[in-house]
């Protein structure tokens, strides 16, 4: 097993130990003689655990010592006996990707040795490194919540610390006491949730040397992961799922509901909701019927509040803060916030597999790709919702 790994197995143990103990406590809050010695082998599996892991990290201290460079490090590329770049390796190589794609092409009934390099835990291969970063190209085009959330790749649960309470300044006479406030401090936990999605190819085009595979399959699978992605961004309530911006749950704060058709007044209002140094960074999410609703508002002088853009890729503006829109945001809701608080969490690399005789009996060929995401709010005041009368 890997650090990493044995990271998540005491975990998952230590957090077994606490639930076991208690689920197990008397009314008096004490443990039964059984449950005691129970609780104590799981402790000393947990031990067992972290002495691993530290015997694990001396070995990798002492690896990366012995493989410090004795002398000047070599900063340029590496270059064969004859001036020539050498080729890249592993994943990176010309050679994996032709393989993917030859693999692909054949249903993985012709698999190159070159593969094994990526062999993916839960079966399938590991895209090619071009082909993950293509891939997050497409994810980050075609997903609002990629481009304005702050991206984290893990390798295992991540903890993001939030202090819950801040000191405060107080003033005392000369002389006098000192006095200290406890500051607290909470967690945000980002885990890995699994998606995937899948694409069918007919035989035909599959052996036809003249179709884009490579671009067809990064395309497809991008957009379908982008878009299961932003709506789960937007609107996942954390089960299976990352944690979207509208969750009743661990999403934006609730600034209002509204009980009337919606007010140029009231978007001031969702406006100033905001605490100002978020405000700073801010930005409007909404559906795009909402968006058409609030292009027909004026302020008390007449002017319409939506003011559109002149400029090429640069977004509206409502109020003078840019307006993105998504088919995935609700229609009676709208978002007004920093969404650099929403954490995305990207787990390992990409993965590619055949679907082996799911649709031989119609000519098709199969294939998916599958990622581990998540995603959550980690300052719900950073983002302050709007809710909308119900038509």
């Amino acid at each position: 097993m890997t650090i990493n790994e044995l990271r998540e197995a005491r975990n998952k143990a230590w957090q077994g130990a606490k639930a076991f103990v208690e689920s197990k406590r008397d009314k008096d809050g004490l443990l039964s003689a059984e449950d005691a010695a129970a609780y104590a082998d799981m402790e000393k599996k947990i031990k067992d655990y972290s002495a691993e892991i530290e015997r694990m990290e001396q070995m990798e201290a002492l690896e990366n010592e012995l493989s410090k460079p004795v002398n000047t490090p070599i900063v340029a590329k590496p270059m064969t006996a004859d001036g020539k770049e050498k080729p890249k390796t592993g994943r990176a190589s010309d050679e994996y990707r032709e393989g993917m794609l030859k693999a692909l092409r054949s249903n993985f009934k012709q698999v190159s040795n070159i593969l094994q390099e990526g062999v993916d835990a839960d079966g399938g291969y590991l895209v090619p490194e071009e082909y993950d970063s293509r891939l997050i190209d497409v994810l980050t085009e075609e997903n609002i919540m990629r481009s304005l959330g702050h991206i984290i790749t893990t390798s295992g649960e991540h903890k993001i610390n939030i202090a819950a309470t801040k000191p405060a300044a107080a003033w005392i006479e000369e002389g006098g006491a000192l006095t200290f406030g406890d500051a607290t401090f909470s967690q945000v936990l980002l885990d890995a949730h699994k998606l995937h999605v899948a694409i069918k190819v007919t035989e035909e085009l599959l052996y036809d040397n003249a179709f884009g595979l490579e671009n067809y399959i990064i395309t497809e699978f991008g957009k379908a992961l982008a878009n299961a992605e932003e709506d789960a961004f937007l609107n996942g309530d954390g089960s299976g799922k990352p944690t979207g911006l509208f969750a009743a749950t661990g999403g934006g704060t609730v600034a209002g509901t509204l009980s009337t058709a919606i007010k140029s007044d009231d978007m001031l209002d969702l406006v100033y909701a905001l605490k100002r140094p978020y405000r700073k960074n801010a930005s409007f999410i909404m559906n795009d019927k909402t968006l058409a609703q609030l292009r027909k508002l004026k302020d008390n002088n007449g002017a319409y509040i939506w003011q559109p853009s002149y400029q090429a890729g640069e977004p509206d503006k409502v109020l003078g803060y840019a307006v993105h829109t998504s088919a995935y945001a609700p229609e009676n809701a709208i978002a007004f916030g920093d969404y650099s608080y929403y954490n995305i969490g990207d787990r390992g690399t990409r993965s590619f597999k055949q679907l082996n005789e799911l649709f031989a009996g119609n000519g098709m060929i199969g294939y998916v790709a599958k990622e581990r995401v998540d995603g959550k709010l980690i300052l719900p005041e950073a983002v302050q919702i709007l809710k909308l009368k119900n038509d």
